[in-house]
């Protein structure tokens, strides 16, 4: 494969509208809870050769962020806005709830179908789905093969809460749960998503979101790939499957990349993988990350994510990049990638980074906010933090924000603890209690393990980083967290199956 001459990308880069023949193909892979220590690469003995070899030819993304939990991740994703400025701030959307991505925000596949691409989406949505005008095919999507809700059975495809049960498996707006009882989804998303580049109409340009459902729980997988493990995690058979899940998607997604060459698509291809946010604790594993999936530590907020596409320039392939970037920051990337503006869209908070990415350009962003709900404020002794009284913001607010080298944690930070790898000797850290002591200040390029809070030796910083979130919860909007509509969304009123209800 030949790499497209740095000339030539500029002046890609740089036309308000690229032509057809020029604008690249997009395929935007995301795994679902997938740990910074759960791929090969970063040294885990769980085995993902393809994702391995991906990353290695590209460009890995070291110093990458994004929401702690699946619904904050997938608004950033698709809008280009911190969930403050679309109200998705407080937790996931819950299965009976009445909420969904707001329908006045501009999505990514929206805009990229205004340059004239074909957009589809396989598997996990987690945006909403009360009312029909949430769904994929109502925000930018041609097609749609997957589920709404957060999780489901791999295998049958149903999902339940309390008395509540329904099949959770669409095409399009036809719920198709039952002829693909049986099929393992991990299989089913690899093969749409390989039909639909063998199917693509190369006269317009592609856009693909596989959104897997792995390596979310429940645990399920063929036992083909979990015996893989047998000696490698011979003590934990919850690991060994999840492990397995995590091979059986390595293996979808090198099943995607090979259908791209074979079809003719991969000279002109983008394609990003990414987790949503990090590893669950005790099944995936974040080491040596601090933390883990819905916590502000680094092991929650920091990702595994690489691109790889032969528009890369020679000189950034085979490289990591240790500058900052964020979720947002994919909007409007490809939205330029693609030779498109940004009107028409509100304030983005993410920035345009494939200067970055493709060549090795400093990163625009300097700052990023990683966390802010003014809805959970679990924390209520301050008595030894003399911070409780500043005059910028409340630190009881569960908060984190990057800004430079500096990261600053306010509120209930989550589970604090330094979580071993499956298969190795290495021994789990458990911190003490702080004992009233909320404000904490990492130099994440000094201490990226975030063991040593040096807030008190910077007061300078902090007062900067409180006044920066005062400053964002400020312009925030107020989190939209509604009551569940548990006489309205029963499933079975709506053909056993989820389904919107208003």
């Amino acid at each position: 494969m030949t790499a497209t001459s740095l000339p030539a990308l500029i002046y890609l880069l740089a036309l308000p509208l690229a032509t057809a023949s020029t604008r690249p193909n997009i395929v935007y892979i995301l795994a679902d809870d997938l740990g910074w220590d759960d791929v090969g690469y970063h040294g885990s003995v769980i085995k993902t050769p393809n994702i391995d070899n991906l990353a290695a030819q590209g460009v890995k993304l070291d110093n990458y962020y994004m929401p702690s939990l699946c619904t904050p991740s997938r608004s950033v994703l698709l809008t280009g806005r911190y969930e403050i400025h679309t109200g998705l701030q407080h937790g996931t959307i819950l299965m009976l709830q009445p909420l969904c991505l707001p329908l006045n925000e501009v999505t990514l596949p929206q805009k990229l179908k205004q340059y004239g691409y074909s957009t589809h989406m396989v598997g996990k949505w987690h945006l909403g789905f009360y009312r029909k005008e949430c769904l994929p095919n109502y925000r930018g999507f041609d097609s749609f093969l997957g589920f709404y809700q957060a999780m489901g059975d791999y295998y049958y495809h149903n999902v339940s809460t309390g008395p509540f049960n329904g099949w959770d498996f669409r095409r399009d707006d036809d719920v198709i749960a039952q002829e693909y009882a049986g099929k393992y989804s991990t299989h089913v998303f690899a093969e749409e998503a390989e039909s639909v580049i063998r199917n693509h109409d190369t006269s317009n340009p592609l856009f693909l979101y596989l959104s897997f459902q792995a390596v979310h729980t429940p645990l399920q997988v063929p036992s083909i790939y979990s015996d893989m493990y047998k000696d490698l995690i011979p003590d934990n058979e919850e690991q060994r499957i999840y492990a397995g899940m995590t091979t059986c998607m390595d293996e979808a997604i090198g099943n995607v990349t090979r259908t791209l060459v074979r079809s003719g698509l991969w000279e002109n291809t983008v394609l990003i993988f990414s987790t949503d946010n990090g590893g669950l604790h005790l099944l995936g594993s974040n080491w040596p990350l601090r933390g883990g999936k819905g916590t502000l530590y680094e092991g929650g907020v920091k990702g595994v994510g690489f691109v790889n596409s032969p528009l890369l320039s020679d000189h950034v392939r085979g490289t990591a990049t240790n500058e900052l970037i964020h979720m947002s920051d994919w909007f409007p990337t490809l939205v330029r990638l693609a030779g498109g503006t940004l009107i028409g869209t509100k304030k983005l908070d993410g920035y345009n980074q494939w200067e970055t990415i493709s060549q090795g350009a400093p990163s625009v962003r300097q700052e990023m906010l990683l966390h802010l709900d003014p809805l959970y404020t679990a924390i209520k002794n301050t008595k030894n933090d003399k911070w409780a009284d500043n005059a910028f913001f409340n630190i009881t607010t569960r908060a984190a924000i990057r800004k430079g080298a500096w990261k600053l944690i306010t509120g209930a930070a989550g589970n604090s603890s330094w979580m071993a790898p499956p298969g190795s000797n290495k021994k789990s850290i458990h911190p003490e209690s702080r004992n009233g002591k909320v404000v904490q200040l990492y130099n994440i390029d000094d201490d990226p393990l975030e063991q040593t809070d040096v807030s008190d030796d910077n007061p300078g910083i902090v007062e900067d980083l409180l006044q920066c979130l005062g400053r964002y919860y400020k312009d925030s909007v107020p989190p939209f967290f509604p009551q569940q509509d548990v006489k309205h969304a029963n499933p079975a009123l709506h053909n056993n199956a989820w389904s919107p209800w208003e």
